[in-house]
C-alpha cells in the first residue's frame, strides 16, 4: 500500500522523503519493524517510541511518524527513509491503522459501549443475540476477540489500533455484518478508537474506578464523555438515564439519543416482575421477556441491550424471543451448587458499585441464606477504593473474609490493611484477613453453614492471578470443584 494513502488525514505537519513510496506493515513497536514498515513512534506512559526511531530505521523501516517537538528529521539524511511529522502520533497512529486495513469499521455496523460496569455483559450478549438472530458478527471483549465463531485471546479492555483494525479487517473478509466492543476510558483517553465509524454508542453507568489512572474523577468522566462526543451524526447514543451521569454524557454529542430507563420515563422502559436464581420476568416497552441473568443491574444490560437492538432497527419480538434464550456471561453471577445445599457465586465485581450490585441481588433473591463475602483489591491500581469495598460488604454480608486479588507488584498485607481501614468496628467484627486466595475460598466454603450464598468476588472470568510480574494460573471454578469434593460424604 502505498505511504500518501496511508497517512491520508492523520494530522501531518511536514514530510521528508517520497510519500510514494509501497509500505508493507505498519507497526509503533520496533521490535516488530521489518523491510519495508512503516514506524509510528508513540509517546507512551511507560516508554516513548522516539527514542527506538534509530533502531527501527536500522532493522529496515521504510518511514517514519514522528510526533512535532519529540523528534527533528532536520539534519538528518532521508536517503531510502521517509519521515513524517505530525501534531499527534498516538491520534495519527489510530487513523493510520484504520487507512492501512482499509477502514473496517466503515463496512461493519460498530456498537461500542463504554461505562464502569456491565461492559462485558452487555458487548457478549448482544454478539450472541445478533448470532441467534443468523448474522455473522464480530467481538471485542475483556473476556475475548471473536471473528464469526473463532476466538483470539485479548490483553486489554480496548486493544490498540492496530489490533482492532485487524481483527475488524479479518471481520469484514468473514462476511461479519456487525461488530460489538468495550471502550474503555483509557482506550478513549489513548485514542485507540479514534478513527472507527460507531453506528452505536452505549452508556451503561460511571462510578469509583480507575483513577489510578486518570487522577481525579472529572477527567475519568471527561474521557467517558469524549467517545460521545466523537460521534457521528449518523450514528445512535444509546444512553441509561438511570444513572446521573447519563445526560452529561451526550450534552455535546452530533449523535441522536435514545434513552432507556429501569426506573422513569425513557424512549425504552423496563420492569422486573419475577426474579430467582433462575432469571428474571421482566416488561419491557410493554412486552414480557423471560432472562436467564439474575438481578436488577442485568435488568439494566438487558434493556441496553435491547435499546441497541432497537437502534439498529431490530424487530421488538424477534428480539425479545432471542433475549430469552441468552447464557449469562462468563464469571458474572455465575453459580456452582454444593454439598449442603451451599451456593458460589463467582462475579467479577471489583469496584465499589459492582460489589454493591450484585450483593444487593443475592440478598434480595433469599433473604433468609447466610451470605459470605470474599474479595481483594488488585494491586498498582487505584488505592481510593480500598475501604469503600470494605463499607460496601459490611453492609451486606454476614461473614467477610478478606484475601488477595491481582496483587501484582504490592504486597497483599498492604492492601489488605488498606481494605481494613474501611471497616467500622461491626464490620471487623465478622471479617477475617487470609492473604491465600485459595485458602480463603477452602474456607469460606468448608465452614459456610447449610443453605448458605457464598460470594467470590473479583476474579469472575479470569483464570490467572498476577503476583509480581508473574501470570499464574489460578480458576476459581477449579477450586470450588475440588473443595465441593472434599466435602462429600462417601456412600456407607
Amino acid at each position: 500500500m502505498r505511504l500518501e494513502d496511508i497517512i491520508l488525514n492523520c494530522g501531518v505537519t511536514g514530510t521528508k522523503g517520497d510519500l510514494g513510496i509501497g509500505i508493507t506493515s505498519v507497526t509503533d513497536d520496533s521490535r516488530k519493524v521489518t523491510p519495508g514498515s512503516l514506524f509510528v513512534a508513540v509517546k507512551g506512559h511507560g516508554v516513548d517510541g522516539h527514542a527506538f526511531i534509530g533502531k527501527a530505521i536500522e532493522a529496515g523501516a521504510a518511514a517514519v511518524v514522528y510526533e512535532d517537538g519529540e523528534y527533528s528529521a532536520e539534519g538528518q539524511s532521508a536517503g531510502p527513509v521517509t519521515f513524517i511529522k505530525v501534531e499527534s502520533s498516538r491520534h495519527a497512529l489510530a487513523i493510520i491503522a484504520s487507512n492501512y486495513y482499509d477502514n473496517p469499521s466503515r463496512k461493519l455496523s460498530l456498537v461500542g459501549i463504554t461505562g464502569t460496569n456491565g461492559k462485558t455483559t452487555t458487548v457478549t450478549l448482544l454478539y450472541h443475540l445478533f448470532m441467534e438472530q443468523g448474522y455473522n458478527c464480530g467481538l471485542l471483549s475483556t473476556i475475548a476477540n471473536y471473528v464469526g465463531t473463532r476466538r483470539f485471546e485479548t490483553a486489554n479492555t480496548t486493544a490498540d489500533p492496530l489490533v482492532i483494525n485487524s481483527l475488524m479487517a479479518e471481520m469484514v473478509d468473514a462476511g461479519c455484518e456487525y461488530c460489538f466492543m468495550e471502550v474503555s476510558s483509557i482506550g478513549v483517553e489513548q485514542e485507540r478508537v479514534a478513527g472507527l465509524d460507531f453506528k452505536v454508542g452505549i452508556f451503561s453507568n460511571l462510578t469509583h474506578d480507575h483513577l489510578d489512572y486518570h487522577g481525579t474523577f472529572a477527567e475519568y468522566l471527561r474521557c467517558k464523555k469524549l467517545f460521545f462526543d466523537n460521534l457521528s451524526p449518523a450514528a445512535t447514543a444509546v444512553i441509561n438515564i438511570d444513572d446521573k451521569h447519563g445526560d452529561v454524557m451526550v450534552q455535546n454529542t452530533r449523535a441522536k439519543v435514545e434513552t432507556f430507563s429501569c426506573r422513569g420515563i425513557a424512549d425504552h422502559t423496563c420492569r422486573v416482575l419475577e426474579e430467582s436464581f433462575e432469571g428474571m420476568l421482566l416488561k419491557i416497552d410493554g412486552r414480557e421477556a423471560w432472562t436467564r441473568l439474575v438481578g436488577r443491574h442485568n435488568a439494566s444490560n438487558i434493556l441496553a441491550i435491547y435499546s441497541a437492538a432497537m437502534a439498529l432497527g431490530a424487530d421488538p419480538e424477534e428480539t425479545l424471543v432471542a433475549i430469552s434464550k441468552l447464557e449469562p456471561a462468563p464469571g458474572r453471577l455465575e453459580v456452582m451448587r454444593g454439598p449442603r445445599n451451599i451456593s458460589v457465586v463467582i462475579d467479577y465485581a471489583h469496584t465499589p458499585d459492582a460489589l454493591d450490585n450484585v450483593l444487593k441481588t443475592l440478598r434480595e433473591i433469599d433473604r433468609g441464606k447466610e451470605l459470605i463475602c470474599l474479595f481483594g483489591c488488585g494491586g498498582d491500581r487505584d488505592r481510593t477504593k480500598r475501604p469503600e469495598m470494605a463499607k460496601v460488604a459490611e453492609g451486606y454480608a454476614d461473614r467477610i473474609i478478606v484475601t488477595s486479588d491481582n496483587s501484582r507488584t504490592e504486597r497483599t498485607e498492604d492492601i489488605l490493611g488498606e481494605i481494613k481501614a474501611g471497616f467500622s468496628a461491626e464490620g471487623l467484627a465478622k471479617s477475617i484477613f487470609i492473604p491465600d486466595r485459595k485458602e480463603a475460598i477452602r474456607v469460606a466454603i468448608m465452614f459456610a453453614p447449610q443453605g448458605a450464598i457464598v460470594l467470590l468476588a473479583g476474579k469472575g472470568h479470569e483464570t490467572y492471578q498476577i503476583i509480581g510480574t508473574e501470570k499464574r494460573h489460578f480458576d476459581e471454578r477449579e477450586i470450588v470443584s475440588e473443595v465441593f469434593k472434599q466435602m462429600e460424604v462417601p456412600e456407607k
